[in-house]
């Protein structure tokens, strides 16, 4: 049976939909581990070998007292997945992973987006911290002809969390968009905000427009990378168009026909 690696923690989820959901995925024998032991884990070799490995986790955050620090991945974490994908063995990150590992560039460069809790930079551009909004009612439209949108609909309903953030899209194939949804800083709020203590909040924060692709592939070194924003909770889980689209994006990234 493949192996298959899932990384959490980091940011809250409801365990148990999310425990059912990695178990629809198709026929894996599972291995779950959640931070801060998957970062040990990882480091001592844990993702080298497995088929696939799914990204659920946001590591590297401290929040306390409405503020946010960020650190690094440990030295031999980031050699471990520097390893993986040397050998061309890909990743399927999904949802909050965009924010995971602030303080480590070369992760960002790899996923090819960047959800910010703070401002900051990223390819030598600055950014404010990023917007969320929570049940958003979308179309999510397939692009692109693709082994991760293979059996999919043209387009399928999803109530999810989106995110307004920075997306190269010079450095990634479009997979999926959300349509019917206007990816504006009016529809979305504050980031730095929710840190502070003021959830759903927008004031004195202000964004740029952003980019609806909300399923992407690029690349990290010789390895493939999956990006799925899907995955904020059980109305996510438990659509069977996104876990469709999940469990192709695993196969694909092990070598495996959908």
């Amino acid at each position: 049976m493949r192996s298959l690696l899932v990384l959490s923690g980091g940011h809250p989820y409801e365990e148990e939909p999310f425990e059912a959901f990695m178990h629809a995925l198709g026929d894996w024998d599972v291995t779950h581990l959640t931070h801060p032991q998957a970062e040990e884990a990882v480091a001592r070799g844990a993702a080298e070998q497995a088929d696939a490995l799914l990204l659920y986790d946001m590591p590297g955050y401290t929040f306390a007292d409405g503020t946010v620090t960020a650190r690094p991945p440990s030295r031999d974490f980031a050699r471990a997945i520097t390893r993986r994908f040397e050998a061309g063995r890909g990743a399927v990150a999904l949802h909050h992973a965009l924010a995971g590992w602030a303080e480590w560039d070369e992760w960002h460069d790899w996923l090819s987006g960047r959800f910010f809790y703070q401002r900051g930079k990223w390819r030598g551009h600055a950014f404010p911290d990023s917007g969320y909004r929570h049940d958003v009612e979308y179309s999510a439209c397939v692009v692109a002809d693709h082994p991760v949108t293979a059996g999919l609909p043209e387009s399928f309903a999803v109530t999810d969390e989106l995110y307004l953030c920075p997306i190269d899209e010079s450095a990634i194939t479009p997979l999926i968009r959300a349509e019917g949804f206007s990816f504006t800083p009016a529809n979305f709020h504050s980031a730095a905000n929710a840190v502070a203590g003021e959830m759903f909040s927008r004031a004195g924060w202000d964004h740029p427009p952003g980019s609806n692709c909300v399923g992407w592939e690029t690349r990290a070194i010789d390895a493939p990378i999956i990006y799925l924003q899907f995955g904020d909770g059980p109305a996510a889980y438990g659509n069977r168009h996104v876990r469709r689209a999940v469990a192709n994006a695993l196969n694909y990234i092990s070598g495996e026909e959908p």
